[in-house]
């Protein structure tokens, strides 16, 4: 395992310099659910929620979050992100909702930090739009899936 790169030699918090690095494409996928009981999937997917259409909010939610994640996460660089595709899922079987986040750049830093962040607020907006009919919901497994690019190369995590 590679030492923290965020702290200096006296061990105060930084910026990692990334100056040096060469630019190359990255992108990183992560995943998330948000676990419900079934009436509440079944007024999602039928559009029934009374502060409007859930997955679309959350879907704007997840790409705002990812272009704010160094505005939220202090060591995060601020990144020329050129893109962001969000996905949900409804799962019956599990009574859940899947959320996938894509982002991608050209650049010196990976983008694994907005990834994880846009599945988050997704989650959040989930759950804010829903709680009034389901305070019992969970965010849960919020994980870094995929990521390519840069120096360490492929990540594959599922």
């Amino acid at each position: 395992m590679s030492k923290p790169t965020h702290f200096d030699t006296d061990g105060r918090a930084r910026m990692v310099d990334v100056t040096s690095k060469g630019e190359t494409v990255r992108e990183a996928t992560a995943r998330g659910v948000v676990r419900m009981k079934p009436a509440t999937l079944e007024m999602i997917e039928q559009g029934r929620a009374a502060k409007g259409d859930v997955l679309a909010v959350a879907q704007v939610a997840g790409i705002m979050a990812a272009k704010r994640t160094p505005d939220l996460i202090p060591m995060c660089h601020p990144l020329p992100i050129t893109g962001v595709e969000m996905q949900f899922q409804l799962n019956r079987e599990e009574s859940c909702v899947e959320i996938s986040a894509t982002v991608k750049l050209a650049g010196r830093t990976g983008v694994e930090m907005e990834a994880l962040t846009a599945v988050t607020v997704a989650a959040l907006t989930v759950y804010d739009m829903c709680k009034a009919v389901d305070r019992g919901m969970v965010v849960d497994r919020i994980r870094l899936v995929h990521k390519s690019g840069g120096k360490s190369g492929e990540y594959i995590g599922e």
